[in-house]
């Protein structure tokens, strides 16, 4: 799949004020200063499309792209949030997990791990929450330029294998660089899939 059209649409601050959930969607989330909004402007080939920042926090709301007018990306907050107070570390929270709970027309979480780092209890919570939720989820390995291929691959199996402790069912898994671009088209290809996969299961329900 390539992308034809991506355009910022709008930033919810809870998902009753989402666009319909009549098209397939799939989520960013991730540690605070994973690479979240690189990684997105990377898969659509836009420099600014995701704003991105130095100092983590600076995803708030729940912000929809629109991307080929057939489908939604939606970049949410970090968790492991920045240095905010805890009332706003807890809208956040709430603000996450009414998202994901309830959005009916999400395919696709990608739950981004920064693969410098050996595994993090962090991620991996968040990870055995979306398991008890029912969500459905892939893993997105971020900053692979920044390590050799050795460390990468090292550090990216340590994760699956710390999984596996909990886990019968290892997700889909990527490992991206927004600096070569490594990853996109696999990523793509995989969104693409799932997209038919969606409209055929809304033909049914037709």
């Amino acid at each position: 799949m390539e992308i034809r059209a991506a355009k910022y649409l709008i930033s919810s601050p809870k998902v009753e004020d989402c666009p319909p959930a009549d098209k397939p969607e799939y989520a960013f989330i991730g540690r605070s200063n994973v690479g979240k909004s690189s990684l997105i402007n990377m898969i659509t080939y836009q420099t600014k499309l995701a704003k991105t920042s130095g100092s983590p926090g600076k995803t708030q709301m729940i912000n929809h792209f629109l991307i080929n007018y057939e489908w939604y990306m939606v970049d949410l907050p970090g968790y492991g949030f920045a240095k905010v107070s805890q009332k706003q570390r807890g809208a956040w929270e709430r603000m996450i997990a009414d998202y994901l709970k309830k959005r009916e027309n999400l395919v696709c979480v990608f739950v981004l791990i920064d693969s410098r780092l050996k595994p993090q209890k962090l991620d991996q919570d968040f990870i055995n929450q979306l398991g008890e939720w029912g969500v459905p989820f892939s893993l997105v390995f971020t900053k692979a330029d920044k390590n050799t291929q050795r460390e990468t691959a090292a550090n990216v199996r340590a994760f699956i294998d710390k999984m596996k402790e909990e886990w019968e069912f290892i997700p889909q898994k990527f490992v991206t660089s927004t600096i070569k671009f490594h990853g996109r088209k696999d990523i793509l290809n995989y969104i693409g899939e799932m997209n038919e996969k969606w409209l055929r299961g809304s033909d049914e329900e037709e």
